[in-house]
């Protein structure tokens, strides 16, 4: 399957919010906010927020069909780790290798900037966890009641990629 893959910018900002809903909509426990809340919030928020993270588009036929963001975390003491956010892809676009993709791209800018890169994805995610396990990712920990829709808990594996470790570099691509 082939997809452009390519930073998203503030001319996105509209085309961002469409899937960020759609995907709030669909499982708010995967992205840890809802849809209410981001539903309120104007366009240009989201162009904003294209400018200040590191978020990359996946694009077919010149439609946003999936999302994926990197942030290095602030602080001086922080500022050698990543985070891994955002990572979506919509389902008519999935199992074609689009969120491969998107995950190399991240990781690509992610190597430029950082030592590792963390992420937490809801436990029951499996899909989710075996494409970060197949880059290198590793599990460090379990954030119990991570979150909670309704009246169900989510628990979060918590995972780490480090670069300067041998098997990303043999499993990465």
């Amino acid at each position: 399957m082939s997809a452009a893959i390519r930073r998203l910018r503030s001319g996105d900002a509209a085309s961002f919010k469409a899937i960020r809903l759609e995907a709030l909509r669909a499982n708010p426990e995967l992205l840890r906010s809802t849809f209410e809340l981001e539903d309120r919030l104007d366009v240009t928020w989201f162009g904003s927020r294209l400018e200040n993270a590191h978020i990359m588009g996946a694009f077919r036929d010149d439609e946003l069909v999936g999302t994926a963001g990197f942030a290095i975390q602030e602080g001086r003491p922080n500022a050698h780790k990543g985070r891994l956010f955002g990572m979506y892809v919509r389902p008519a676009s999935r199992n074609l290798g689009i969120g491969r993709l998107l995950l190399n791209a991240v990781l690509d800018a992610a190597r430029e900037n950082v030592e590792l890169v963390q992420l937490s994805v809801v436990r029951d995610n499996q899909p989710a966890r075996h494409l970060y396990e197949s880059v290198g990712f590793r599990d460090y920990g379990v954030e119990t009641k991570a979150s909670k829709y309704d009246d169900r808990y989510y628990d979060e594996e918590l995972m780490v990629l480090d670069f300067g470790l041998p098997d990303f570099l043999s499993t990465h691509r």
